[in-house]
């Protein structure tokens, strides 16, 4: 029978809360968490094996941001033909930047994340996926303006409480910053994969680099410092830890309110996610708010209080239905370029 956080002792999800929030940059950090929920170093490194073999846990790696690594982004809705949604799904996801892939309950029934170079043209990709995948429309929803990422899940139900920092808005990403090297792709490309299990994690990490532990922190605290870097986490399968109702609250908002009623949202501890995206003569909602939740009822009773609170009455909420694809975007692979070269586009610079 699959384990859920539900089924996990106390402390093992004190843990998995204490890895969303941060693995720290240190030499022994399964050392230092165990300190702090009260379990050996040899107890954390045996609980993360079962977590991951059991798939409550993803990964442990680190969270970069995609539009400071000089990518572009989007959220996408799709329309696939009726019965067609698998055959769709599939032909999408063979493109190496599309990271997140859900059927949702909707006339746009295909809902994707999608990232490519700065310097590709993001419209021509979605040309090519159309064709390929035979979606009857498409529409791309790129972040106009972000209000709020903080997807962590209280693994303790609320007992233990859960850190909301850091929370990940526009304020985050305005910041100057250098030009990327080479050297900064080699550590990107570096830290993205999932961490060996072990007390030491980073020292392979920088023996792969050819460099020292103290050296790679320097790194990463000052990519911290740019905005490129969010932190070393552990990964979640939100599904797993009983947050199964998945929705994604979309508003339609005035414009001249957008601002203040993102801002509101994004004060809203059950709001993971909240963003302001374009609006087409046949998808007029531009705030999208993000929910998860044991049950379908609980994230309806999220948003109709959302609603009170801002007297937005036009919403409606996208449950998933079906995960066709969730994992990490990789930078720095070439497998965009690659896949761009495939289908006679000008290679970007990934």
């Amino acid at each position: 029978m699959q384990k859920t956080v539900a089924d996990l002792e106390p402390k093992v999800q004190h843990l998995l809360n204490e890895m969303q929030n941060e693995v720290p940059l240190v030499e022994r950090p399964y050392k230092a968490l165990g300190e702090k929920v009260g379990l050996t170093e040899h107890d954390i490194i045996t609980n993360i094996r079962d977590l991951k073999e059991s798939r409550i846990l993803r990964q442990v790696s680190t969270i970069f941001d995609t539009r400071t690594l000089g990518y572009q982004s989007s959220l996408v809705a799709a329309k696939a033909p009726d019965g067609k949604a698998d055959e769709v799904a599939e032909k999408l996801n063979e493109h190496p930047g599309v990271s997140h892939n859900y059927a949702r309950k909707h006339a746009f029934n295909l809902w994707f994340t999608i990232a490519v170079p700065g310097n590709s043209s993001l419209e021509a990709h979605i040309d090519i996926l159309q064709k390929k995948s035979g979606a009857e429309s498409i529409r791309l929803l790129p972040t106009l303006h972000l209000f709020k990422i903080g997807m962590k899940i209280d693994a303790t139900g609320g007992k233990a409480g859960m850190d909301e920092t850091p929370i990940y808005s526009e304020k985050n990403r305005n910041v100057e910053r250098p030009p990327l090297t080479e050297q900064d792709k080699d550590y990107v490309r570096a830290l993205q994969m999932d961490m060996e299990i072990r007390p030491d994690p980073y020292q392979p990490v920088a023996e792969a680099l050819g460099t020292t532990v103290p050296k790679l922190f320097e790194w990463c605290r000052g990519f911290q410092k740019q905005g490129r870097m969010r932190r070393v986490a552990g990964i979640m399968n939100h599904r797993l830890a009983g947050f199964r109702a998945n929705g994604m609250g979309v508003w339609i908002v005035p414009p001249e309110r957008a601002q203040e009623v993102g801002d509101k949202f994004a004060q809203s501890n059950a709001v993971t996610h909240c963003y302001l995206r374009p609006t087409y003569p046949d998808w007029p909602y531009n705030i999208f708010t993000m929910v998860h939740s044991g049950k379908v009822a609980q994230c309806d009773e999220v948003l109709a209080d959302l609603s009170k609170q801002v007297g937005v009455e036009e919403y409606a909420t996208l449950y998933s239905l079906k995960e066709y694809k969730k994992v990490r975007l990789l930078y720095f692979t070439g497998e965009i370029a690659q896949w761009e070269r495939d289908n006679g586009l000008p290679a970007g610079d990934d």
